[in-house]
């Protein structure tokens, strides 16, 4: 499918600088099959859910994975996005050109890394030297990678440490974070065990390929960046089960949703994983294991602008996302949310 059909209109000033406080006072959009759409808030989604159903919340954790550093009297802007192994990790450079294989990267506090490769993609493959865990010298040089479309208009400061983090946070390992898990609060998720909604959680970490831009005309011939998930085996079962007993799957977040397809059989089983997954969903897509999805407003023209149309329908989709421009929901990752039930 043509890119262009992907796009559309976003005032500057709805783009969410800061997210709502509280987390669960965010607007909602809920968009149930072709009914009316519903303006609602997150703290109305007891409410909106039945007993039963299943909510998919991703635990990763996001790290300080955005390193400034020097090679010689170069700088160095570096983004890590996936890990390699315990001591290797990817990452997107700014100045790459300026990174040679065996060039040592300074990047303050101590914190070196050796350039090990580059890509074909123009990634840069760092080896960090010393015994530390990686993630131990990232707290002490790494700052919050904030989304391009906030880090262009304000520096991340000490209170997106604390913003930028879901409270089902667990696993060291993201570049991004799932988002739609932002809006979520203890009180929320209290709520929503009275209300008998079963909570699960999974694994993905997510990596800065999330925001590349799309820059080919052609959906077939955009290529995901790989990124590593897991599902334990108790986990799936119990999603199998509630799709068995005729509950509802809903994923918290394009991250579960796509973990969850990558974890299904053509039946719709959902199947333990561990590994990698550059799963590119758009529409003419079969879904087979989620029958919902949470998820914040996307940007035209992107791979999640695409999946949610794939779920709802492009036509759909155009006019949810014309509503709430007219409605000025705030959008992005400290934007409301909405909630696609198809």
């Amino acid at each position: 499918m043509r890119i262009d059909l992907f796009d559309f209109d976003l005032p500057q000033d709805l783009i969410a600088l800061r997210p709502a406080t509280p987390r669960d006072s965010a607007r909602m959009l809920v968009v149930d099959g072709d009914r009316p759409f519903d303006d609602r808030t997150v703290r109305d989604l007891p409410a909106v859910l039945r007993p039963g159903d299943v909510l998919v919340f991703n635990d990763t954790r996001v790290i300080p994975a955005q390193l400034e550093g020097r090679r010689g009297e170069a700088r160095i802007g570096a983004t890590l996005h996936k890990r390699i192994d315990l001591r290797r990790w990817q990452a997107f450079v700014r100045n790459a050109r300026r990174c040679r294989e065996g060039d040592r990267v300074e990047f303050g506090g101590g914190v070196t890394a050796i350039v090990e490769a580059r890509g074909d993609d123009g990634s840069v493959t760092f080896a960090f030297e010393g015994d530390e865990p990686v993630e131990v010298l990232l707290e002490r040089a790494g700052r919050m990678p904030l989304p391009p479309y906030i880090a262009g208009k304000r520096p991340a400061d000490a209170r997106d440490a604390r913003d930028y983090q879901t409270m089902f946070a667990a696993r060291d390992g993201a570049v991004a974070a799932p988002t739609a898990a932002l809006h979520f609060t203890p009180e929320l998720v209290a709520a929503l065990d009275a209300r008998g909604v079963v909570s699960e959680t999974l694994t993905l970490h997510v990596g800065a390929g999330t925001f590349l831009p799309v820059k080919v005309e052609d959906t077939r011939e955009h290529r995901m960046h790989s990124e590593w998930g897991r599902i334990e085996a108790a986990t799936a079962e119990r999603l199998n089960a509630a799709r068995r007993d005729g509950r509802r799957v809903i994923a918290v977040g394009t991250t579960s949703l796509r973990l969850l397809e990558s974890a299904a059989d053509a039946d719709g089983t959902i199947r333990p994983f561990e590994g990698d997954t550059a799963i590119f969903i758009t529409p003419g897509y079969a879904f087979r294991a989620i029958d919902g999805l949470m998820t914040n407003f996307h940007l035209p023209r992107s791979t999640l602008f695409m999946l949610v149309s794939a779920l709802m329908g492009r036509e759909r989709m155009q006019a949810v996302y014309a509503h709430a421009i007219e409605r000025k929901y705030r959008f992005y990752s400290y934007g409301d949310s909405s909630l696609l039930l198809p």
